[in-house]
């Protein structure tokens, strides 16, 4: 029968045992693989030892060649041919070997032959001789080498199971002839259904440690939105650092969250050598990307070295940042929404208030500044009682002027509207503020545009607010600087700019200018009512006010009202006169 290794049946138990203890360790499916492998051939004592086992469309091939000084070879190949055994093949050359894999995967022969068992293996101790026989069956044909892939003339080719499911085949090749038996044979076909039920079992391990590893992931996203007062910022850094312990090879694993310009990364995120990623899609508008990268070479898998079930979790994970940013801009949207309404809440209030006082001190104002100014018309009054009367009515008319910006903001003063010419209001208003800019060492500069529209406008009320913005832009500036006044026309508005180069705006006073009372002036230069009033005369002539500012950069304010032909020329182009 020729040399036998005569293997006791003990030692096939304890290899069995081995191997299905092996398979409850949590390793992936090319280093388990490999380890069985390993196994087979140190346990055989053959030349070589190759596992051929399926998954879906793929074939993982694992072989082993004595001496084993590298770790066992793994290729994956892909079929998409119709014949469903087309993965058992190495190549798109159907060899000899190739031919006896597939029958034995196939089950082709289950009655006894001189080659086959009745398990279905294929047993041989002497390829060359066989080589005749062999292109009888139509295993082999006139080309073919009876090398299956080396010097080999022994060749046993056992299939693997799992359940009724044929998941794989087993082949032990050997240079010596006659080396296995019959009784060595069964052996190995008892071993092999040992080996493709460790195989299922691993893969369904495999399966559910990626399915854990995903859950896990995602419950630790979940963990982390709920944290209160987390910002968004804090989320994206917590999501990439957990990223790669749900990937295949944490140790060689980075992650980044590209969004909106801004990058949030793992420590280690450096060139990659293969890179995974999704797009982060909000509304239609892609906003960045989520990636996951290798650092090192890893064997190609279902998507280059990934997973699919990675595939899965990155997708799944951009759409979560998605629908968290979505939910943030709802949040942010409702607060401001809810932040308008109390707003619009707390204007009505003021204005009903407003109204009421001004109405309650017109009368005693106008008695007082009336017996004043008659007071003061007396013959042979005391200087000093002159000068007391001269302040009472200096004080009367500012209160005048209060109760005016009251009646305003409450809209209890009816507008006279009628066509006017912005460039009159401002050098009519200028006419007025002309001394008070050159006592404050301020240059004044006039951009008007000549041939500019007319608009429909209560002309004391436009006075109202360029006034209001000149002497704003004025206290701006104390020591000194440039006013800028400029008018144009643009499409179907008419545009007033009034620009200082003053000490300029936060952003949180920005918010807050035209809330009623608001005021950053000290409490004997303003009321907090000249920019509300100004943005209540402005909006209630159907214009728009827009300001930008910002510390030590000055302010510039930018108000647009309707022209009164709205058909006029929109290409329309002013000349400037430069004063």
């Amino acid at each position: 029968m020729g040399a036998s290794n005569g293997k006791p049946p003990e030692g096939f138990h304890a290899l069995a045992q081995k191997i299905l203890h092996y398979s409850t360790s949590v390793v992936s499916r090319i280093d388990f693989l490999r380890e069985i492998t390993r196994m087979l051939l140190e346990f055989s004592e053959c030349d070589a030892v190759e596992l051929r086992v399926k998954k879906e469309n793929e074939c993982f091939r694992c072989e082993a060649m004595s001496p084993l000084e590298l770790p066992p070879a793994v290729e994956i190949s892909r079929r998409t041919f119709r014949d469903k055994n087309a993965w058992l093949a190495s190549s798109h050359e159907w060899t000899c070997f190739e031919k006896i894999c597939r029958a034995v995967a196939e089950r082709r022969y289950t009655t006894p032959t001189p080659f086959f068992t009745r398990h279905g293996s294929f047993r041989t101790g002497d390829m060359e001789h066989a080589m005749p026989r062999l292109a009888a069956l139509g295993l082999a044909g006139a080309k073919d080498s009876f090398r299956p892939g080396g010097d080999y003339r022994s060749l046993t080719v056992i299939p693997l199971t799992a359940g009724k499911e044929t998941i794989g085949v087993l082949a032990l090749k050997s240079k010596a002839v006659n080396r296995f038996d019959e009784n060595e044979t069964a052996a190995y076909e008892n071993l092999a259904q040992t080996v493709g039920l460790a195989l299922a079992s691993q893969l369904a391990q495999v399966t559910l440690h990626e399915r854990v590893k995903e859950l896990t992931c995602l419950y630790s996203l979940a963990q982390l939105t709920e944290r209160p007062h987390v910002t968004l910022e804090e989320i994206f850094q917590g999501i990439v650092e957990l990223l790669p312990p749900a990937w295949q090879y944490p140790e060689i694993t980075a992650a980044r969250i590209i969004l909106d310009g801004s990058t949030y990364s793992t420590p280690d995120f450096q060139k990659a050598v293969h890179v995974q990623s999704s797009d982060i899609v909000v509304d239609g508008v892609r906003r960045g990307a989520i990636e996951v990268m290798y650092g090192e070479e890893r064997i190609e898998l279902d998507e280059g070295p990934f997973l699919k079930e990675e595939r899965s979790l990155i997708d799944t994970l951009a759409r979560q940042i998605t629908l968290l940013i979505q939910r943030r801009q709802a949040d942010e949207d409702r607060a401001h929404l809810q932040e308008q309404l109390r707003h619009a809440d707390r204007l009505a209030t003021i204005g009903q208030l407003a109204a009421g006082v001004a109405h309650e001190l017109n009368e005693p104002l106008a008695s007082i500044l009336g017996f004043a100014q008659l007071t003061e018309k007396c013959p042979d009054l005391p200087d000093q009682a002159a000068r007391d009367i001269r302040r009472i009515v200096t004080t009367a008319l500012h209160a005048r002027e209060i109760v005016k910006k009251l009646m305003l903001f409450a809209r209890q003063t009816p507008p006279r509207t009628m066509p006017v010419n912005l460039n009159e209001i401002v050098a009519d208003a200028l006419g007025l503020l002309e001394s008070r800019c050159i006592e404050n060492d301020i240059a004044v500069m006039q951009h008007l545009s000549r041939n500019l529209p007319e608009i429909t406008a209560d002309p004391s009320q436009l006075h109202q607010v360029l006034i209001n913005l000149v002497v704003n832009a004025i206290q701006a500036m104390p020591d000194g600087g440039t006013l800028t006044i400029r008018t144009q026309a643009k499409r179907d508005w008419v545009v007033l700019a009034v620009q200082d180069t003053g000490v300029g705006m936060t952003q949180d006073v920005l918010r807050q200018l035209f809330i009623p009372f608001f005021t950053t002036k000290d409490i004997h230069e303003g009321t907090g009512l000249g920019l509300p009033v100004v943005h209540g005369i402005v909006t209630s002539h159907g214009g728009k006010i827009h300001i930008e500012s910002a510390p030590g950069e000055g302010a510039r304010f930018e108000i647009r009202f309707p022209v009164i032909d709205r058909l006029q020329d929109k290409d329309h182009h002013a000349d400037h006169l430069v004063i």
